[in-house]
């Protein structure tokens, strides 16, 4: 695979997990100063590994999610969050069963966090009450 093919084929699975909205607001911020960095994640992280077959999209969201909540890359965890719940087809329930999945494995404060964090996303975007 050619690095314009993985470029071409990771802006279109990007576009298709994160929404095209996250990825134009994404592509509005590109300079001079990060612009190889989003190319380089374009091409690897999403027209590389996103793109293989081993895992549907499902799989690789929950294995994002839950490995943020026990990074506590809090940014990049909200980012998957939203992007589940408005272009993946996850309900709340899901969300809530990867963090108290996750809970056993990442600890009792990762995944108070990852509650606290998934809460707010899911009040954001109207499917929780205040």
């Amino acid at each position: 695979m050619t690095d314009d093919e993985r470029r071409t084929g990771g802006e279109a699975r990007r576009r298709k997990i994160l929404g095209n909205a996250w990825v134009d607001k994404s592509a509005a911020g590109a300079n001079a100063f990060n612009a190889d960095f989003l190319d380089l994640i374009t091409r690897y992280a999403w027209g590389e590994i996103w793109t293989r077959p081993q895992f549907d999209e499902r799989t690789r969201r929950i294995l994002v999610i839950g490995t943020m909540m026990a990074l506590q890359h809090w940014d990049e965890f909200r980012m998957h969050v939203r992007a589940a719940l408005t272009e993946g087809g996850f309900t709340p329930d899901d969300i809530k069963e990867i963090l108290l999945q996750q809970a056993i494995y990442c600890g009792v404060p990762a995944a108070n966090h990852a509650i606290k964090e998934a809460s707010s996303v899911m009040r954001e975007l109207g499917l929780l009450a205040p």
